[in-house]
């Protein structure tokens, strides 16, 4: 199986046009949605090419592979819009490992979950990376439309018994082994 990642759209049509180019690209069995994919929240600036209704089609052009997470910039408005599901929390086992998929506000590198994972990957702080915690691999997804600290857009493959952190031009920026 293979997964892609994205996090944190925040509204951007540019950006969910990038998702759908890198979707029929790598031809994945499922993406991955970690919430905020419409409304760009009171932090943060507009997003490139805001047009929430246009992201709304483009995922739900591409529905059938989306499983997605609720950000805390996602109201129930948003699932009205939406073809398909939004989830607080999903929980999936790949290649024999408990991967735990959160937006970030409320589980994340510095508050895990209490299940018995194996990987914790989430977005929220538009920061991506890969780390270790109590024995529990932390990745952060970063945002595909608008990363902070001075981090690329980014997005993660899950295939091989690896998770890959790439940037929007697909270079690799670290990937880890499970």
């Amino acid at each position: 199986m293979k997964y892609i990642v994205f996090s944190d759209i925040h509204g951007s049509e540019f950006y969910a046009n990038k998702i759908k180019e890198l979707v029929e690209k790598e031809n994945p069995n499922k993406v991955i949605l970690l919430g905020d994919l419409y409304y760009h929240g009171p932090r943060n600036p507009l997003s490139k090419e805001y047009g929430p209704m246009k992201v709304a089609e483009i995922l739900n052009s591409i529905k059938d592979k989306i499983i997605c997470v609720r950000g805390n910039c996602d109201a129930e408005v948003d699932e009205m819009i939406s073809e398909f599901e939004f989830n607080t929390n999903v929980e999936l086992e790949i290649s024999n490992k408990k991967f735990f998929f959160t937006h970030g506000h409320k589980f994340n590198i510095d508050n895990l979950p209490s299940e018995n994972i194996d990987v914790l990957i989430y977005g929220h702080f538009h920061t991506g990376f890969i780390k270790e915690k109590d024995g529990v691999i932390c990745i952060n997804a970063g945002s595909i439309s608008l990363p902070k600290n001075d981090t690329p857009n980014s997005f993660l493959i899950i295939e091989n018994n690896q998770v890959i952190l790439k940037d929007i031009e697909e270079n690799e920026i670290n990937k880890i082994n499970f």
